[in-house]
């Protein structure tokens, strides 16, 4: 979408300065609503920033609908959507800013270049089918899907607009309200039952879509909305153009009734087997030969090829389009320091990439994998943008020379020298020890047993097979974490409860039950269970007993809300400095109650921690605490330093990471190190807001997952980004890691395995989507990791096992 500079008076009474801090620099376009602005952030940050009209600002109806905009927008921020940077639905002149995306609109794209080819419809369709189903995974119908509101980027198609009253666009009132939505491309449910409307609409919408793409017009086109209208609800489709192996589909996706209207899962199965498919499978690359090890390229210090990135013919990917330097399926890791041809890097840099005339659709990935014995031609400088030019001959190297690109082996060993080697005779397993309908189970490793919870239930498997050990009822809820080990005892996570039970990990039997004051919040940290009243006084309870061990204030903290982590001896206090303006955080001694030191930090940040093999996202076991971090985001800067004295013990005066939140909306904003024993603090800004943003940390590096599967990676010590991934997951867990991999579950049951040193995607297993998976679940189960097995649950209810040593196998 090119910038317009905004000319005459009347341009320039709708654009004011500035919208909030961000400058406005150009016109984007306009709608119905507001118009859509190109501007820039302090830091020199491109944004597209939407501003409602000064005639709509005044209505309350349409603020309404705007702040509806804006709860939607940032609900499904993520792959393929661009990203709620910042908002002021109360402002004078309401506004919104998203990351700026270049590239047209799929308009523009059909009317400068005409109808787009089969494959790239195809790649379309497959694109927009996961875009709906991540949208409509956490309950938002979008309602105006039309090709003005997709936009063509590099990494492929962005849904834009969501929830968005466009009053122009659509002439046809009802006697209760104005109808929403653009006729052309609305379902016959819009105008015959607008309050009922669901995500069906979109489905009909995207048949609408991929006709206007496919031919440059709508399947129900006039020059009157009304006749339009009745033929949306009357006539048969126009499919005149439409390509034959296509046709079917759309024509299901315009059915009249939404029932018999395909699910976007639906749809995304149907087009799986599409060279370049938006399909998260795609990404996976293909299983390694046993026998195949590292070639001369490792030992340079190159990365491996990967069998999908190096596409040659005859992997699925058209030779004509690894010609041209088009991508295979999938997203590949972005590298900070790399410049890719055609994005926006490149445009500043001036490197060119090799646009090909017509092709509406960008490629999804980038080229990134190199070729095992083909050396690194321009030696350590050489960038993906040489390589891409180079793939074709790449491809012809392939064919001659009999050369497979492979996956690199994940073998190696730990960091103590211990080989990284799995029990021998594991395999793979799957167990379904519950079947009643709810969340998915939150599991966690203790006591030699794999320990989940549901809804009313607790229960314990053999990691070795899945085989059920035990299993009882316990008053966990929806919002439960998992089972922990404290004191030689299982103990659920009595979720809101007044009860807490110890359990027997041998039996499932109960040791002790002991009754929790009202209002008392919860936290388990080594044996010790951290109580904590409303009057903000603090017990540390035996986890073997269930007396009390101590009480005490924490200083300097009202109410304090703790946080513990797997292998750090202490527990954290965290709770709003004196002024209001900062964080104030104690290192507290769960054993004793003594505070090792306090802090004062500038904002508000939230402790992350260490999820790693053999403690479990929430093991709170006697050897550690809970791991799942904390999320939200914001704050930004580098460097700086925390107020604040701590005892002279060197015990747990180790640095503490810390994701940092804006308290406003939640964003995280910055990853934060602070060290005790130097008092320093140290600082690294997210280049781009993550909602709903965890956790999980390694060493000196901070691996955070996003709402919408944006994984990046941050090194504290040498304070940059390391990379970053789009993983296409609308909703993740928590993450996990060994250092060696991160390991995340999705929404929908998958398990998903990232190369923690590269960002490369290695492995995903396949959904595991019971029924009512068409809900919106709560908090997704983090993975547990227990030396080289990874454990993980679906929402149909199954647990299942698999050996982290070769996720491309799974």
């Amino acid at each position: 979408m090119a910038p317009q500079r905004n000319i005459g008076a009347s341009a320039e009474a709708e654009l004011p300065e500035y919208a909030g801090h961000y400058r406005l620099e150009a016109r984007l376009g306009s709608g119905g609503m507001g118009v859509v602005h190109l501007a820039r952030s302090p830091s020199g940050m491109k944004l597209a920033v939407k501003v409602v009209h000064a005639e709509f600002a005044r209505d309350p109806e349409f603020r309404g609908r705007f702040r509806q905009e804006v709860a939607a927008a940032r609900r499904v921020s993520g792959a393929f959507t661009a990203p709620v940077v910042d908002a002021d639905p109360e402002a004078e002149r309401p506004w919104m800013a998203t990351l700026f995306i270049p590239g047209p609109t799929l308009a523009e794209e059909v009317k400068r270049n005409g109808p787009m080819a089969a494959a790239q419809l195809r790649r379309l369709m497959a694109g927009l089918a996961e875009a709906l189903r991540d949208i409509h995974r956490v309950g938002v119908v979008h309602r105006d899907l039309k090709p003005s509101n997709v936009l063509l980027a590099e990494d492929g198609p962005k849904v834009i607009d969501f929830g968005i009253s466009r009053p122009k666009d659509s002439e046809l009132r009802t006697e209760t309200g104005k109808l929403i939505g653009t006729p052309p491309f609305m379902a016959p449910e819009q105008f015959r039952r607008p309050r009922e409307v669901g995500p069906a609409a979109d489905i009909f919408a995207l048949g609408s879509v991929m006709v206007h793409a496919a031919t440059g017009r709508g399947p129900f086109d006039s020059d009157s909305p009304y006749v339009v209208a009745y033929q949306v609800v009357h006539d048969e489709p126009d499919l005149a153009g439409v390509p034959e192996g296509l046709a079917p589909l759309v024509l299901r996706c315009l059915a009249k009734e939404p029932a018999e209207r395909p699910t976007p899962d639906e749809l995304m199965r149907e087009l799986r087997s599409v060279a370049a498919s938006y399909d998260t499978q795609a990404f996976i690359p293909a299983q390694r030969d046993a026998e195949q090890t590292d070639g001369p390229d490792r030992a340079a210090g190159g990365g491996a090829g990967t069998a999908r990135g190096d596409a040659a013919p005859g992997d699925g990917v058209p030779f004509d389009e690894a010609a041209r330097g088009g991508t295979a399926p999938g997203d590949e890791a972005v590298h900070d320091d790399e410049v890719v041809p055609g994005s926006a890097a490149a445009r500043d840099s001036g490197v060119r990439g090799n646009a090909v005339p017509g092709n509406g659709l960008r490629p999804r990935g980038r080229v990134r994998g190199r070729v095992r014995g083909a050396g690194r031609g321009g030696g350590a400088g050489a960038r993906s943008g040489r390589r891409r030019l180079l793939l074709a001959a790449i491809g012809a190297v392939l064919v001659a020379g009999g050369v497979v690109a492979s996956v690199r082996a994940l073998g190696g060993t730990a960091e103590d020298g211990t080989p990284r080697t799995a029990a021998a005779g594991f395999s793979a397993w799957t167990a379904t020890p519950a079947t009643r309908g709810g969340a998915a189970p939150q599991c966690a490793y203790g006591a030699g047993l794999l320990l989940c919870s549901r809804p009313g239930q607790v229960f314990a498997l053999d990691p070795s097979d899945g085989t059920r050990a035990w299993a009882r009822s316990a008053a966990t809820g929806p919002a439960s974490g998992p089972p922990v080990v404290a004191g030689g005892l299982v103990q659920p996570d009595a979720e809101g409860g007044r009860r807490l039970a110890a359990l027997d990990p041998a039996s499932g039997a109960e040791a002790w039950h002991r009754e929790l004051p009202p209002q008392s919040a919860t936290r388990y940290a080594g044996g010790v269970l951290l109580l904590t009243r409303a009057d903000g006084s603090v017990t540390g309870v035996d986890g073997a007993t269930g007396g009390d061990r101590w009480t005490a204030r924490i200083p300097g903290h009202a109410v304090p809300s703790f946080t513990a982590f797997p292998g750090d001896p202490l527990a954290y206090a965290t709770g709003p400095s004196d002024d209001g303006s900062g964080t104030r955080v104690s290192a507290v001694d769960p054993g004793t109650g003594e505070v090792r030191w306090t802090a004062v930090l500038e904002g508000t940040v939230k402790p992350v921690g260490a999820g790693t093999a053999g403690t479990g996202p929430a093991a709170g076991s006697d050897s550690g605490a809970d791991s799942r971090s904390g999320s939200d985001s914001g704050a930004d800067s580098r460097s700086g330093s925390g107020s604040g004295a701590g005892s002279g013990s060197g015990v747990g005066l180790r640095p503490v990471h810390f994701i940092a939140v804006d308290p406003g909306y939640g964003d995280t904003r910055a990853v934060v190190r602070y060290d005790p024993r130097t008092r320093t603090l140290d600082r690294v800004a997210l280049p781009v807001p993550r909602q709903d943003a965890q956790a999980a940390v390694h060493g000196d590096v901070v691996y955070v997952l996003g709402a919408g599967g944006s994984l990046e990676a941050f090194d504290l010590a040498r304070g940059k980004r390391l990379w970053h991934v789009e993983t296409s997951v609308s909703r993740g867990s928590a993450p996990v890691t060994d250092g060696r991999r991160v390991y995340f579950g999705a929404a929908d049951g998958r398990l998903i395995a990232v190369d923690a040193r590269t960002g490369d995607l290695v492995g995903q297993t396949p959904a595991r989507l019971g029924t009512g998976s068409d809900r919106v679940a709560g908090e997704v189960p983090a993975p547990v990791l227990v030396g080289t097995r990874v454990y993980a649950a679906g929402p149909d209810g199954t647990v299942f096992g698999v050996d982290g040593r070769d996720p491309g196998a799974w």
